[in-house]
Formats: structure tokens, sequence, C-alpha cells
């Protein structure tokens, strides 16, 4: 299958006294670096938020307008990013990844298998989103038709706007169908409670 890789890693950490979710570590590897392997395979990559100066040269880099918007205004940004640096060479499919979730490359192996085993149908033919087996539902861990996004973007922005709207609400009227992610997939950091329940910690710590 192809697709292309939307990864947010904007937001302002409050909740972790402002240091950036993305250079968590988790097993030696930052949380970003973690998502940007689990995006392997896609045609192109894109990563909404600060530019650390440390990403691979093929990877793409923007941000959300204004800064801080949330993530619905974040996905925007991502979308224009890739279809301007990719053009007619568009994938189908959109793989959008929170970078805050440390075993993240296991919730995307279950949807691609998901999709990889998906009979033909009407059934949920706009995209899949992760759910964890008490069925909390992760949108940000989830492969989405690219048209669809474009269209629920430019639906939202003509609705009442990008900034501070949820994503949720931004993927409301997508035909999506949601995927059992084994058990912490989608576990992510929001707190430094979190970080340390998820053996995450700081650079250098």
């Amino acid at each position: 299958m192809e697709f292309d890789a939307l990864i947010l890693a904007g937001g302002r950490s409050s909740r972790l006294g402002g240091v950036p979710k993305a250079q968590l570590v988790y097993d030696g590897a930052t949380l970003l670096s973690r998502s940007l392997a689990a995006a392997a395979g896609a045609g192109a990559a894109v990563v909404v938020g600060p530019d650390s100066g440390a990403l691979p040269p093929a990877v793409l880099t923007c941000r959300e307008e204004p800064e801080f918007a949330g993530p619905a205004a974040a996905i925007a940004a991502g979308l224009a990013a890739l279809d301007h640096a990719r053009g007619q060479l568009r994938a189908g499919m959109t793989l959008i990844l929170a970078c805050d979730m440390p075993k993240v490359d296991q919730a995307v192996a279950a949807l691609q298998t998901a999709l990889a085993e998906e009979s033909p149908g009407p059934a949920g033919t706009e995209g899949v989103m992760s759910a964890s087996p008490d069925g909390r539902r992760q949108p940000l861990a989830g492969f989405y038709s690219t048209a669809a996004l474009q269209r629920a973007v430019a639906e939202k922005a003509r609705s009442g706007g990008l900034a501070g709207a949820s994503v949720f609400a931004l993927l409301a009227r997508l035909d999506v169908r949601t995927v059992t992610v084994p058990a912490g997939a989608t576990d992510d950091v929001d707190t430094w409670d979190d970080a340390t329940a998820l053996g995450v910690s700081r650079q250098g710590s």
C-alpha cells in the first residue's frame, strides 16, 4: 500500500513544563524518531512542529498557522506541505501519527495488517483508526484517504475554522472503521507520571 505520513510534533507540552514531547526518549531513541521509524515505507513524510535541525534530509517540516492552533490546524498544514512537495505523486492514503506514543509502531503494524486483509465493501472506505483493547479510539494513529482528509479540511475551514478544532471534529464525516491494536500501542505521554509509567525519559537522563 502506498501512503504518505504526517507526524504531529508541535504542541506546547504544558503539562511537561514545556519540554518537547518529540525529544523525549524511549528505548534509546527519541519519540519523534520512533514515530518516523513507524512510518517507514511512506512515499513522503512531514513533521508538523518546530524544526530542530535533526530531521533526516528527506523529511519535510512545517508549522500550523497560527502556531499552537491545535491538531486540526496541524493536519491541514501537513497536508498542504505534502501536496506541495508531491503534487501528482501524492499517495492515496495518509498516515497520521502523534509523536507522543512510544509504542505506536505496534499500532501502525496492526492497521497495515487490517488494511491488507480488508475485503471490498462499503464500510470504512475512507480509512482506519486505532482503538485500544478497552475501546478508546485514537485518531492520531490512523490511515486515512488523502482525498477525504483534504475534503474534511476544506469543509472545516469553511464552517468555523481549523484553529482550536479537535481531530474528532475534523474527521467526523469520514467513513472510518476502528481497528483494535495491541494494549499499550497508543498510550501517550501527557504528564511526567505518564512518562514514568511508560519508561520514557528526558534526553541525557
